[in-house]
């Protein structure tokens, strides 16, 4: 345990905390039918989960197709609400980490792709709240963002030293996030990602199950 320490965690959402994927994957199947377009395969559609949503629908959509992107969005953001949040759940044994991490004196954030108003009913819906004291999420108007600036925006909010932060997330993209501005990273197997997704993103730290968490985090910081 660190000594009078406390630890700026920040987490990703999906992948990270939340064990999502099936919610995901029965919203964009939902949404490609209601537009008339092909389905994709759970593998295509699996490597894409953490990208901002209309990354994701150009992907999925095809470049003969991008003109019905903006529409995609729209008619996912309704039908995940609609039919994604009763697949949302936590990753077992998570609670106990987040118990054991807020227990330490430690603050959690979460820093997530995931649009605000989607990620705060999640939150609400699955008691989450009293872990994480602040969300940094694109808002509604948001098409194309960087993972990294909401992660800067949470350091500097807190004023925090990057060397007492940690990014904890299960893609590529997470891990670029928090070394942009400094952070320790931490790459999490359970979700989205691959290890050699996540070693190749230059993670500090990789780990397979979810009670390697806290000891991991606070050996980051310890020095």
């Amino acid at each position: 345990m660190l000594a009078d320490r406390r630890v700026h965690i920040l987490f990703d959402l999906d992948g990270t905390v939340t064990d999502s994927f099936v919610a995901i994957r029965v919203t964009v199947e939902q949404t490609l039918l209601d537009l008339g377009a092909d389905p994709t395969p759970d593998d295509h559609l699996r490597g894409l989960v953490g990208a901002p949503l209309a990354e994701v629908f150009r992907h999925v959509l095809g470049p003969s197709r991008l003109d019905l992107v903006d529409a995609a969005v729209a008619r996912y953001r309704v039908l995940f609400d609609e039919i994604g949040m009763p697949h949302v759940g936590l990753f077992p044994g998570m609670a106990g980490v987040l118990d054991d991490l807020r227990s330490r004196g430690h603050v959690m954030k979460l820093v997530t792709a995931r649009g605000a108003p989607s990620a705060r009913l999640i939150v609400e819906q699955l008691g989450l709240g009293r872990y994480f004291e602040q969300i940094y999420a694109p808002d509604r108007t948001h098409q194309n963002y960087d993972k990294a600036d909401f992660v800067g925006l949470a350091i500097t909010d807190a004023g925090a030293a990057p060397r007492t932060t940690v990014m904890v997330g299960d893609r590529a993209d997470d891990v670029r996030a928090g070394r942009a501005h400094g952070a320790f990273t931490i790459g999490v197997e359970w979700g989205n990602g691959s290890r050699a997704e996540l070693e190749a993103a230059g993670a500090h730290a990789v780990v397979q199950r979810v009670e390697d968490l806290a000891p991991q985090v606070e050996s980051l910081c310890a020095v």
